[in-house]
């Protein structure tokens, strides 16, 4: 993509536009970036979806399952924010190297752990990659892409990030069945070693050129940038209408999701290995829509997809509950691929478009920082409504309030005219 200056909100001024149309939408630099990030997230997605199975193997009950994911968020809410600054600091690629040397630490915590208690360590140091790495991630996207064809970069580079949701579960499902988890964490280890040393010298590369000149970490900057968003965010316009939105969705998601594998387990009667099958198929179409989503966004405007992706999202989730066998989950799942898909490039776009091209990283740093320390206590709480209710009660629950996020999104998801965007942003 395009290297040229890039304004305060984001739009590729004056000669660059014109040539925009005549450069690929994914340059080498790019590419080279998103081999990394698969790389790393193949590891990544081959224990992610199976780890309440880990914990269960050591010996954790399905409300210390729900303890455990709660407690883990802690660590993300006081580090995310602080990796986005970081990261509109000293630059994306700096910031995530820094990531991935705590993320090759993080495997070592998760396989040597004796106990259940004792991953909460590895998934600690693992909390310190994230929050280094994603907001740096759609950050980088952002700047590598024009602002008219942006929707479509983000469905390009999701669809390629999709490769680990197709690739990772199996083959983790795999060695976990064949060869116990340990092995499975070893091998997805390594692999996120590999994609370690390919992020440092990216950033070592950077550093000579357009990274060269970090700005320097300091509380004033960080207090500056975070009084901005807080502005942005009472403001009441698009901004504080994707959080409320997406805070309700994270919500709804953390109530069940954690719990999908001992769903699909104990009342599905699911292998290990059937289960990495479906987060496969859920990777899958989800590629075959994050482009033509990302179209959709650049030509009919971000709202669209997002609604629809609610409504496909709402059709799985229904679907879920009411089938019993391997070919029902993977059609729910496939539903639920395409809704993920259909609305992920344009909610990037969408904040990437509604802040200011410096403050990024910290937008999408504090974004999920804030949906964190709302949904922090909902995995725990589902677990709860799991023993006391019934199973099927969270995903039912989760369906409806996804349903209710569609009205305020169709009538509040619109930037304002570009001329006064940059006014509000100056």
């Amino acid at each position: 993509m395009t290297t040229e200056s890039v304004g305060k909100t984001g739009r590729v001024e004056g000669p660059a536009s014109a040539q925009s149309e005549s450069t690929p939408l994914i340059s080498r630099k790019m590419l080279l970036f998103m081999v990394a990030m698969v790389l790393a997230n193949i590891g990544g997605n081959m224990y992610g979806p199976l780890l309440p199975l880990y914990l269960k193997s050591l010996n954790a009950s399905v409300v210390q399952i729900g303890l455990f994911f709660t407690l883990s968020q802690i660590v993300p809410l006081a580090l995310q924010i602080l990796g986005g600054w970081i990261s509109d600091s000293l630059g994306r690629l700096r910031s995530i190297a820094m990531g991935s040397v705590a993320g090759v630490f993080s495997y070592i915590g998760l396989i040597l752990a004796p106990t259940w208690q004792w991953l909460l360590v590895g998934e600690g140091l693992s909390s310190i990659t994230r929050s280094l790495v994603g907001p740096s991630f759609s950050a980088f996207i952002a700047e590598e892409s024009a602002e008219e064809s942006r929707a479509r970069v983000f469905g390009i580079t999701e669809t390629i990030f999709m490769v680990v949701a197709v690739v990772g579960p199996p083959l983790g499902g795999w060695l976990a069945d064949t060869y116990g988890f340990r092995i499975m964490l070893g091998v997805a280890g390594g692999l996120y070693l590999i994609a370690t040393i390919i992020r440092v010298a990216m950033a070592r590369s950077a550093a000579q050129t357009k990274e060269s000149d970090p700005q320097k970490l300091s509380v004033t900057s960080l207090k500056r940038d975070l009084g901005l968003m807080v502005g942005m965010i009472m403001a009441g316009g698009v901004i504080s209408w994707i959080l409320l939105t997406d805070g309700v969705r994270d919500v709804a998601f953390s109530l069940s999701f954690t719990l999908v594998p001992i769903y699909l387990q104990d009342i599905g009667g699911m292998s290990i290995q059937q289960i990495g099958w479906l987060e496969s198929i859920f990777g899958i179409f989800m590629m075959l829509v994050t482009i033509p989503a990302g179209w959709l966004a650049d030509r009919k405007g971000d709202r669209v997809p997002i609604v629809l992706g609610f409504l496909l999202e709402f059709a799985a989730m229904m679907a879920f509950i009411r089938v019993s066998d391997f070919i029902g989950y993977a059609l729910a799942w496939a539903l639920f691929g395409l809704g993920v898909g259909m609305m992920s490039p344009a909610y990037q776009s969408l904040i990437s478009k509604a802040v200011p091209e410096k403050m990024r990283g910290t937008a999408f740093g504090f974004f999920q920082t804030s949906l964190g320390v709302v949904s922090l206590p909902a995995p725990w709480i589902g677990a709860q409504l799991w023993e006391r209710v019934s199973p099927r009660f969270n995903f039912t629950l989760t369906a409806w309030l996804g349903l209710l996020s569609i009205i305020p999104v169709w009538f509040k998801f619109k930037l304002p005219d570009k001329d006064e965007q940059a006014d509000s942003n100056q």
